[in-house]
């Protein structure tokens, strides 16, 4: 164990920024009476951002990998970490992330979507270990205690939250797939010998796609693997939205599949395809051409939409806001500004 004991607290970004800047000076104030150091380590997402590209960089421009460094120390009997919320980066939060700081002169490489050649699919791979809930996983390997503290649970018992009266006469209706989903295709085996194992894809006309050469197993090891039926995906979400509006009650997405990484953008892309299927219908093509991705949500959509001619984009803002008369209404993260829950991927 270290001579002098230290507490690393994160800096990360949102609201927590505004507290490290007002509290840690006080929590350092008290810490330093017991003898206790307390040192900022960055893991916002602009700091992992930067942390990823070293060799582009300045020397006054580089930060180190802190959250490797806080990923080793969680294994360590003396680590003593203080993680502040921190952003799980959507795709567009990343790229917004990327062009603020390359404004600001940071050499950075742009995100490739569709990576051509062994350097853009090294440079993905970075952004892919910045990009979704890249921290939880990492700090919460060692010993992460997260119970409330005694005093927080007495009070709270001694204070409820009310709720308020809850009429049996509520027409909230939670609906998941039950069929055809993650869930219900999973399967698993235990792994009898040590090897490695192949993860194909194998298309309805036969044709196989190696998606990974080889991944070792060792004996005992349970592997895992489930797909979601994107038919029946969009028949599910159909059939919600038709419910919702007859009901005449207000449609909320909720979702988590693979951290937001993977499954969530392009189920989140169902979700807006299907909410505004008559809009796609008329100006697929239209959105195609302006680079309109409804994976990145219908902000990403709504902002493309300007590059087209002038003509077709007053007609898909009619079509739009003819789409949110004549659907269920929909949850807002924002409502002073008009932002649904399916503007972006990570509000929802």
């Amino acid at each position: 164990m270290s001579e002098q004991p230290t507490i690393r607290y994160t800096y990360t970004d949102e609201a927590p920024a505004l507290a490290t800047h007002s509290l840690l000076p006080v929590v350092r104030a008290f810490a330093a009476q017991a003898g206790i150091d307390v040192e900022l380590r960055d893991i916002s997402l602009a700091g992992r951002i930067i942390a990823a590209f070293p060799e582009r960089l300045s020397e006054d421009q580089r930060i180190p990998d802190h959250l490797t460094e806080l990923g080793a120390m969680t294994l360590t009997p003396e680590a003593n970490i203080i993680k502040l919320p921190n952003i799980s980066a959507s795709l567009p939060q990343l790229k917004a992330a990327i062009a603020e700081l390359q404004a600001k002169g940071y050499d950075l490489p742009d995100h490739p979507d569709d990576p051509a050649d062994d350097a853009e699919r090294e440079i993905r791979a970075r952004y892919d270990r910045v990009k979704g809930s890249a921290v939880n996983p990492v700090l919460r390997e060692g010993n992460s205690d997260r119970r409330a503290p005694r005093a927080v649970k007495e009070y709270a018992k001694s204070h409820p939250h009310s709720m308020g009266a809850w009429s049996p006469d509520s027409a909230t209706h939670v609906a998941t797939m039950g069929e055809r989903d993650f869930r219900s295709n999973e399967q698993s085996t235990t792994v009898a010998a040590d090897g490695a194992v192949r993860i194909e894809h194998v298309a309805a006309d036969g044709e196989v796609t190696v998606l990974k050469e080889s991944v070792p197993v060792l004996a005992g090891e349970v592997i895992d693997a489930t797909f979601m039926d994107a038919t029946a995906l969009r028949a599910f979400l159909d059939r919600e939205i038709a419910e919702a509006r007859s009901s005449g009650i207000l449609l909320s997405l909720h979702m988590k599949a693979t951290m937001m990484k993977v499954s969530d953008p392009i189920i989140f892309g169902h979700a807006v395809r299907a909410y505004f299927a008559e809009v796609f219908a008329e100006f697929g093509d239209d959105l195609a051409a302006a680079g309109a991705n409804p994976n990145n949500g219908l902000a990403s959509v709504l902002s493309a939409a300007e590059s087209m001619p002038e003509d077709r984009r007053l007609a898909f803002d009619a079509a739009i806001a003819a789409a949110y008369a004549a659907g269920p209404p929909l949850s807002m993260v924002d409502s002073d500004r008009g932002i649904t829950n399916l503007h972006v991927p990570s509000d929802v």
